[in-house]
C-alpha cells in the first residue's frame, strides 16, 4: 500500500508501466467534468472508474482485496477515510469471486488490528494485490468524488 498526492507521483513510475499512465491520467484529466461511469483506457488492463458517493460508518462496510489487479484511488473532492487490514491469518467473509476480482473480510472480527487512515481531495493510495483495505468510510457522512484506475497486475 501506499499513500501520497499526486506532486509525487513520478516516485511511482517505475513499480508498473501501467500505475505510471495510471497516475498520469489522474494527473491530467479533469475529473469533475466526467459523468460517473466507466472508462476504458487499454481494456480490460487498465480502466477508470469514476464514482460520486457519501462515506459511511466503517462498522457497515468490508474489507475487501483483489488478486487480479491494482487499485489507484485517488480522491478528486471530499475526504474519506480507508481501513488497511494487514495480510496475516485473516480470513474472508465472502470467498474471492474471481469474475469480479475480490473477496471480503468483515469488520467485527479484523477491527482490532485494521488501521484506518484518511484520504483527503488531492490525494491517491495504491493497494496491491493482497493488500486488505476498506474504502469509503468516515465518521460523518461526506459527500466524495472519487476516482478508481483499475491496473491489471
Amino acid at each position: 500500500m501506499i499513500v501520497d498526492t499526486l506532486a509525487n507521483r513520478q516516485i511511482y513510475t517505475a513499480i508498473n508501466p501501467r500505475i505510471a499512465k495510471a497516475l498520469e491520467h489522474l494527473a491530467t484529466t479533469d475529473f469533475s467534468q466526467l459523468e460517473v461511469g466507466r472508462y476504458e483506457l487499454e481494456g480490460k488492463d487498465l480502466f477508470v472508474i469514476v464514482n460520486d458517493y457519501q462515506t459511511k460508518p466503517k462498522e457497515l462496510e468490508p474489507f475487501e482485496v483483489h488478486q487480479q489487479y491494482i487499485d489507484v484511488q485517488y480522491v478528486v473532492s471530499g475526504e474519506e477515510e480507508f481501513g488497511y487490514l494487514p495480510l496475516a491469518n485473516q480470513i474472508p467473509s465472502k470467498a474471492y469471486n474471481s469474475e469480479h476480482d475480490y473477496a471480503n473480510f468483515d469488520y467485527e472480527s479484523n477491527k482490532d488490528d485494521a488501521a484506518f487512515i484518511p484520504l483527503k481531495a488531492g490525494m491517491f493510495a495504491l493497494f496491491f494485490p493482497d493488500d486488505i483495505h476498506m474504502p469509503g468510510t468516515g465518521a460523518n457522512a461526506s459527500q466524495v468524488r472519487k476516482v478508481v484506475i483499475k491496473v491489471r497486475a
